[in-house]
């Protein structure tokens, strides 16, 4: 019996003594995480000051200079690539395809571990004695940003393969296709995009990108995705204007994954768009010009997507975490064709049905491809959806 009690006894305490192994390296990767957090606000409280210095200094001598200094402090360590002279299309634009990959990573970095951004914390969630990340917002820029960083329990190239497949698990993604792949010597991946996205009312189209994705390890150990848009001021092929979408503008945006440990990953994302408030109601704009917006709509679930994920494969968790893989299928999926509905595109088999009621609600049904074949609509299963739009 002595015998017994003492064999439970020591598991007991291997048990609670791995449990506490776990929780201090997860506490020492936020305390790092934490860290690298006060010296960006240091950074940033210094660069202010020296901007409110530059500023006292133009008021006292009645001059106005163009000083750029706060962009210098981002892009000092831009490398500019010069351009041969002579070279083939081809050759044009695989050379700035690659000029614009390198560039979107330096300001991804800026972004996410400089100063690049003005950010301040989203209002309603201040950080805790028991929160795991950090939530900021952009403030006084160009377009709208957002930035969230945290631990994740994952290894850093299940973290890039998820992040690379967001049109599996991101809500607002209707389709991302791959026009164009190609390696780097360092071991990273170039790829060219074109995401649609859904319109979250009927009152607005939806956005589609056409951006650059950069994947890289970098010389600390770090890895990094970066993607920004593409235009005709670059040298590369733009895609075509695709209706009823409005073209969008993603700015340098992605995540930068630092390996802990025996912990996982610091993993922090900037998400920065421009996503044209002026073609919506003024009524909509909101939605469109706000970070707080972008950040629970975008930035906030891509990192919880990755806590889901690695939540699943613990194996002290039986059952896959707090949220099931099935469950977060189901959600998904519901997610996703309320979208589908809310849009209605012909394309995905939509087809708008006359009535003779109220004019401001459209009604509109998906039959099943038997039934749009055959033509025996009436006879068919399918989805009907009334919309109507209330300001």
């Amino acid at each position: 019996k002595v015998w017994f009690q003492n064999r439970r006894c020591r598991e007991k305490q291997r048990k609670e003594s791995s449990r506490l192994q776990t929780v201090n390296s997860k506490l020492a990767a936020i305390s790092k995480l934490l860290m690298e957090e006060n010296d960006r606000l240091q950074r940033q409280a210094a660069q202010l000051l020296y901007e409110n210095g530059c500023l006292r200094q133009q008021l006292q001598h009645g001059g106005i200079t163009t000083d750029t200094s706060c962009d210098s402090v981002v892009t000092s360590g831009l490398q500019h690539l010069s351009t041969p002279p002579q070279q083939s299309p081809q050759d044009a634009t695989c050379s700035g395809i690659l000029t614009l990959a390198e560039e979107t990573l330096v300001e991804l970095l800026g972004k996410a571990t400089g100063t690049a951004v003005d950010w301040v914390q989203i209002h309603g969630m201040k950080p805790g004695p028991d929160s795991t990340e950090v939530i900021n917002i952009s403030h006084g820029c160009a377009g709208v940003a957002a930035r969230a960083c945290g631990v994740v329990s994952m290894e850093a190239a299940r973290i890039v393969e998820v992040l690379k497949d967001k049109a599996s698990w991101q809500r607002s993604c209707r389709r991302m296709t791959t026009m164009l792949a190609t390696s780097t010597g360092n071991g990273g991946c170039i790829e060219v995009l074109y995401t649609q996205t859904y319109a979250p009312t009927t009152l607005a189209p939806g956005r589609d990108f056409y951006t650059l994705r950069y994947s890289s390890p970098l010389d600390d150990g770090c890895f990094i995705v970066c993607e920004r848009s593409m235009n005709a001021l670059h040298v590369a092929p733009v895609a075509p204007q695709m209706q009823p979408f409005v073209r969008a503008e993603v700015q340098a945006s992605g995540c930068l994954i630092k390996p802990c440990d025996s912990t996982g990953c610091i993993v922090i994302f900037v998400d920065h768009m421009h996503l044209e408030p002026r073609t919506v109601p003024e009524v909509l704009r909101p939605l469109y010009e706000s970070p707080a917006v972008l950040a629970h709509n975008i930035t906030i679930p891509a990192l919880r997507q990755l806590r889901y994920l690695a939540q699943e494969q613990m194996l002290e968790a039986p059952g896959g975490g707090q949220q099931p893989a099935a469950v977060r299928s189901l959600s998904y999926r519901l997610a996703k064709g309320f979208n589908d509905a809310i849009n209605s595109f012909a394309d995905d088999g939509w087809t708008a049905i006359t009535s003779d009621g109220v004019d401001d609600v459209t009604i509109v049904a998906k039959f099943s491809s038997a039934g749009r074949e055959l033509r025996i609509q009436s006879t068919q299963k399918g989805i009907l959806c009334a919309k109507a739009s209330m300001l």
